[in-house]
């Protein structure tokens, strides 16, 4: 990405963010084409979900706030791990094939709780 406009772009946590939703989108597009309107599109929409919350929260007024839809984030981020889950139970992905994503979850998840506990601290 070229020049920054927006403080959202400066956090860690959205660039990790953006990467693990580029890696759901890449290993769900083997997916059942059945699927395309069911577990592919719910599993799609909670990784682009932490980066909009990201992007969202780093907009708002108070650090309360931001800090708010953090923790949106890191929910979107759980369901992830959730989806990802159902989609090796379902037969879609291997076991190994979500692990990337899942580290990436894991990450973030830690990262972005520390961030919102700074937040919430701060004065």
């Amino acid at each position: 990405m070229g020049q920054r406009f927006f403080g959202f772009e400066k956090l860690d946590i959205y660039h990790l963010s953006v990467e693990m939703a580029a890696e759901v989108y890449r290993i769900s597009a083997a997916f059942p084409a059945d699927e395309r309107f069911g577990l592919t599109n719910q599993l799609r929409r909670a990784a682009t979900s932490i980066t909009l919350n990201i992007a969202e929260g780093s907009g708002r007024d108070s650090r309360k706030d931001f800090a708010h839809f953090l923790m949106q984030a890191r929910g979107s981020a759980y369901e992830v791990a959730s989806a990802l889950d159902l989609a090796v139970r379902l037969g879609y992905l291997t076991p190994e094939q979500p692990q990337e994503v899942l580290v990436q979850a894991h990450t973030l998840c830690a990262k972005i709780t520390a961030l919102a506990r700074n937040l919430k601290a701060a004065p």
